[in-house]
């Protein structure tokens, strides 16, 4: 057998949950899609799945997996250490593709450093700067030469903020929520009978996030069981997470799903989600939610200052844009309003099935983000980048 004729070599980075699965989906894609002949080595910042699909891990993911302003002061010490060595071993690597998945703020800073060795970087979900504010735009453009974007309407708002290579390459959430489990296929791999009442809770996957959220949701069951004793619950459980971390659910008879299952889907019968990605999965498989958010003091001072009360939730935002969060789609429950009686209150009525205006609102989304496989068309972009 002939060796391979040439080596490529791409660094990819990832800093949360999220983007480690995205992250991964796209190292498949470009594994998929290597030229015949050719050799492709890939390491950088690598998560628990990036590791699986044969991404070295030069620093594990999990040292940037911080939340809020405070934990990211605490962690910065840390955090720059990484971005040293990155940049370090990005000299000795001498990769043909950079690529940074999301954590924006650090990949930013990242980005710009390794534009100056020289090398080709690609964004990989553009920063959402039309939510947190435009003034990080010049710093966008010296980090990155491709800018990947996953929401439509963002090709034409960076491009006109001076973005020429922004590009949207399709939604990670809209192709995978296509398929998997019906509700009852749910509930039956839960050990449920089709008619039980399915409630999911998703207290988030970061640190920073569980802390805040998972014995909130805890006592929002106990609290919602008092009234309907025959209510069952489902937690998932990231690859990130341990199941330690949602002990507050299980010791209250929440069942855990652990996400890497095939055909996972979350269809049941009203979901209660700290805000994220989750949420717009939930509406995408048509799931009835109430979304909650809570922070500490200073992170929720500052982010109210960018957000102007604007909606937060990504299903909100695609569809009603700068609308109010009183006025979302998806009720939100931010901060001090996130408390057990108002998320009561909120799920109440979709436990009760007053889900139709939610449901009409869903149907939109599909058509909306398209049915393509990001992964897919941004590894065949690289590629071509890569051998031209």
């Amino acid at each position: 057998m002939n060796s391979p004729s040439k080596t490529y070599r791409v660094l990819i980075s990832a800093g949360e949950t999220s983007g480690d699965l995205h992250a991964s989906a796209l190292i498949k894609q470009l594994q998929a899609q290597t030229p015949e002949g050719v050799k492709l080595e890939i390491a950088g910042i690598a998560g628990a799945l990036m590791q699986v699909e044969g991404c070295v891990a030069v620093r594990d993911m999990s040292e940037l997996n911080v939340m809020g302003f405070g934990d990211v002061i605490r962690a910065l010490p840390r955090i720059k250490a990484v971005e040293r060595d990155i940049v370090a071993f990005a000299a000795e690597f001498k990769p043909d593709m950079v690529i940074l998945t999301d954590f924006t703020s650090f990949h930013l800073s990242l980005g710009r450093k390794l534009r100056a060795q020289g090398l080709f970087v690609t964004h990989y979900i553009a920063p959402k700067l039309w939510a947190w504010g435009a003034k990080r735009i010049t710093k966008l453009q010296k980090s990155q030469n491709r800018l990947a974007c996953i929401f439509p309407f963002e090709q034409q708002w960076f491009t006109e903020r001076g973005i020429p290579d922004a590009q949207y390459v399709g939604n990670p959430s809209a192709y995978a929520c296509q398929g998997g489990w019906s509700k009852a296929e749910l509930k039956q791999r839960l050990g449920l009978e089709e008619s039980d009442e399915l409630l999911a809770l998703l207290p988030g996957s970061r640190p920073g996030e569980l802390k805040k959220h998972v014995q909130l949701l805890a006592d929002t069951y106990v609290q919602l069981k008092q009234a309907r004793p025959e209510l069952k619950a489902v937690a998932t459980l990231a690859p990130s997470v341990k199941a330690e971390a949602l002990k507050a659910l299980t010791d209250v008879g929440v069942l855990l799903l652990e996400r890497t299952e095939n055909n996972y889907a979350l269809r049941a019968d009203a979901a209660i989600a700290v805000s994220g990605t989750a949420t717009l999965e939930l509406a995408l498989w048509n799931t009835p939610t109430v979304l909650v958010y809570k922070t500490s003091a200073f992170s929720w001072f500052i982010g109210q200052r960018l957000i102007k009360g604007r909606c937060v939730g990504l299903a909100n935002i695609l569809l009603l844009g700068d609308a109010p969060s009183s006025q979302g789609i998806v009720p939100e429950l931010l901060q001090h309003d996130a408390t057990i009686e108002n998320i009561e209150a909120a799920v109440i009525p979709l436990l009760y099935g007053e889900t139709q205006p939610q449901l009409n609102a869903f149907a939109g989304l599909q058509t909306l983000l398209g049915a393509n496989n990001p992964a897919e068309k941004l590894a065949a972009l690289c590629w071509a980048e890569m051998v031209k």
